[in-house]
């Protein structure tokens, strides 16, 4: 091969390398990694596959730019019988080398609806359970697939895999964190997430609605403001801290309230530090969160809330919610219906679960103070 037959493969490789991780935060992952392949071995339509083996339907599928029709009709009566699967892990074959002798007459009609025999697939399997089935075809109108298609989709294996791989946690940590985000706004607590010049990264809705009030807070160029000129500094002295602090865990929470000029209750408001690796302490990077809780709500905890933030049963957690709503234990005890004792037992398991030591703190915690619970996961 020439130097320059050999610098244009390498770059068309690159180009498709691209795609492939480049995409995995776009809005439609894998479709312009799969118009890439196509392109690269000049093939009619390429499908990822991702399924758990066994099912009678995908779980997902997208083959980008083929009739919409063609992909439905795969997926509704094709896919549990198509005799092109459970092909050697990682090894890319073509359709005509692992299917020996004729298909069924119902597969050789969709393959003539589609264009033909030629494709060319891998299949890999993940330690979770679910797999993934690459395809690439070709219509009667070009060339047979060659061997140096067949080399060219097997060098992309191992970067697929890596890529999947990465799609698989991606995805996994965006359910986690919807589960948690959804539980702290059940809980009655507005989440804002600042980077290191105080702008606003995230706020879920609870302060979404606190800012939009403009009473004790708001907002100023993308800024977070406080009304209260001392709370303001307080914050604004957290941040320069963090700014130059190498180890930004070890600095304290901070306790404060928010004063509403509207004469409303004050907000109550904790600030703890947001643990992140070194080369994301710059100005953009997630530097400080706000809890924020509005005594005035006057609504208690939900106990389902409670019960899969902490981890506890059932009765616990009504009785961590009856308590959160200002009943004593001997009250929570005969609303539940429970013997006191029974009660004092659920009250320490509680307290062992959430590492709440006293009942004051424990109420505390349930409505303002969840990072008291330790450093917890980087945000």
């Amino acid at each position: 091969m020439k130097t320059h037959e050999r610098v244009r493969d390498i770059e068309a490789f690159s180009a498709v390398l691209s795609a492939l991780y480049g995409g995995l935060l776009g809005a439609a992952p894998w479709e312009d990694f799969l118009r890439g392949l196509v392109a690269w071995v000049d093939g009619t339509y390429a499908t990822l596959i991702l399924t758990a083996p066994n099912t009678g339907k995908p779980g997902t599928i997208v083959t980008p730019d083929a009739p919409p029709e063609t992909t439905e009709d795969y997926a509704e009566s094709f896919f549990a019988t198509d005799p092109f699967r459970g092909l050697p892990e990682g090894k890319v074959q073509s359709f005509s080398e692992f299917v020996r002798g004729e298909p069924s007459e119902i597969w050789r009609d969709f393959l003539e609806a589609t264009g033909g025999e030629q494709i060319l697939g891998v299949d890999l399997r993940f330690d979770s359970g679910f797999e993934a089935r690459l395809r690439v075809t070709q219509d009667r109108s070009r060339p047979d697939f060659g061997p140096e298609h067949k080399q060219a989709v097997q060098a992309l294996v191992p970067h697929l895999r890596h890529a999947i791989s990465l799609f698989e946690r991606l995805q996994s940590s965006g359910a986690e964190h919807g589960v948690y985000h959804g539980v702290v706004e059940q809980l009655g607590l507005g989440a804002i997430i600042l980077d290191h010049d105080g702008k606003l990264v995230r706020a879920n809705a609870v302060a979404e609605r606190l800012i939009a009030e403009q009473d004790g807070l708001g907002l100023a160029s993308g800024r977070l403001r406080i009304t209260a000129r001392a709370e303001q500094q307080l914050v604004d002295r957290m941040l320069r801290e963090l700014r130059g602090a190498e180890t930004p865990e070890t600095l304290p929470l901070q306790r404060f309230r928010i004063e509403r000029p509207s004469g409303r209750r004050d907000l109550s408001a904790v600030a703890k530090p947001i643990t992140a690796p070194a080369f994301l302490r710059s100005g953009k990077g997630a530097a400080l969160a706000l809890f924020i809780s509005d005594p005035g709500q006057g609504a208690s905890p939900d106990p389902e809330a409670i019960r899969d933030l902490f981890q506890l049963t059932r009765m616990e957690a009504l009785l961590a919610a009856a308590l959160a709503g200002g009943a004593s234990l001997v009250d929570a005890a005969d609303k539940l219906g429970i013997a006191h004792n029974t009660a004092r037992s659920h009250l320490r398991s509680i307290f062992a679960k959430t590492g709440a030591r006293r009942q004051s703190q424990l109420v505390h915690l349930l409505h303002a103070g969840i990072p008291e619970l330790g450093s917890g996961p980087a945000v």
